[in-house]
């Protein structure tokens, strides 16, 4: 087996609470009193921009929520949505136990996450997780232009890194965003819990 020298983590449904995804938005939906079918069709409209940095969480906002009047702030929408984002101990102690079991290696196993996230979201999230201790670089959507499952997002990370896709793991819940980098050549793990997913990375060789 080829020694995997980049390892690549999602972080919504991974290592935590997805941000933004049709739970949040479903709760938001309910704590809010909005028009569910108006509010999925508004943010469906403008996700795609939104989460590869084109546009701002305020103009996202104008667009969704703020396009009528309504009896809540601005702050108060935002603060909810902020609030939902959980970190999961049990997945950020696994990637905790990885990164110090290649810690010193001859060969140095580079860990990063490659994850769909709106740019005002994803420095909540990575502030509130803590993951600058524990990742080596992020590759978010909002700030590559482009998101999972396309082809060329894991195309500009492959590039960027300049890693070989053989020697490249990614670790993700989706099983549509694991294809691409499958065929690409990457080595993947199919995230279900962080059990299993010490149990895989175990099965990889490394000493967790």
């Amino acid at each position: 087996m080829t020694a995997i020298n980049q390892v690549f983590f999602d972080i919504g449904g991974v290592l935590g609470s997805n941000g933004w995804d049709h739970e949040q938005r479903g709760e938001a939906i309910k704590r809010f009193h909005l028009d569910g079918d108006d509010f999925q069709y508004r943010h469906e409209e403008t996700v795609g921009a939104f989460e590869s940095g084109q546009i701002s969480l305020e103009e996202y906002l104008d667009v969704t929520v703020f396009w009528t009047g309504r009896d809540f702030t601005r702050e108060d929408f935002k603060g909810f949505m902020l609030g939902l984002s959980t970190p999961w101990p049990d997945s950020l102690d696994v990637v905790r136990r990885l990164r110090q079991s290649v810690r010193g290696q001859p060969t140095r196993v580079r860990i990063a996450t490659l994850n769909n996230e709106s740019r005002e979201l994803n420095e909540h999230r990575i502030d509130r997780f803590g993951l600058c201790g524990l990742f080596d670089v992020f590759f978010s959507s909002c700030w590559l232009g482009v998101r999972k499952p396309t082809r060329q997002i894991y195309e500009r990370v492959l590039g960027m890194t300049q890693a070989e896709p053989v020697r490249c793991l990614f670790v993700d819940d989706r099983e549509q965003n694991l294809a691409p980098a499958r065929a690409l050549g990457m080595q993947t793990i199919h995230f279900t819990s962080a059990t299993a997913l010490a149990q895989s990375l175990a099965g990889l060789g490394f000493a967790l």
